[in-house]
């Protein structure tokens, strides 16, 4: 299967579903390529970044899995990339 390259940008807004959150990017871990995360005390939320190289389908259930914690929202960014040389 065709992989693709992806940045999925995470903002959260409640702190209860970081381990949630955590679990579910350990359980992806293989195809994380890195991770930053930046907290924004002034306004109480946190900004991940998480760059992928993976299937799109992979990519897809992170982005849905993670779109669907209280508090989280998340968007997903793919490169024309698609693994050619």
């Amino acid at each position: 299967m065709e992989k693709r390259v992806a940045i999925v940008a995470i903002i959260v807004e409640n702190r209860k579903s970081i381990e949630t959150l955590n679990a579910i990017l350990h359980d992806y871990a293989e195809y994380i390529i890195g991770r930053m995360g930046l907290p924004y005390r002034e306004r109480g939320i946190s900004i991940i970044s998480i760059a992928m190289d993976a299937p799109q389908d992979v990519i897809n259930a992170l982005s849905g899995k993670i779109g669907n914690l209280e508090g989280i929202c998340s968007k997903t960014v793919y490169s024309d990339f698609c693994g050619k040389e």
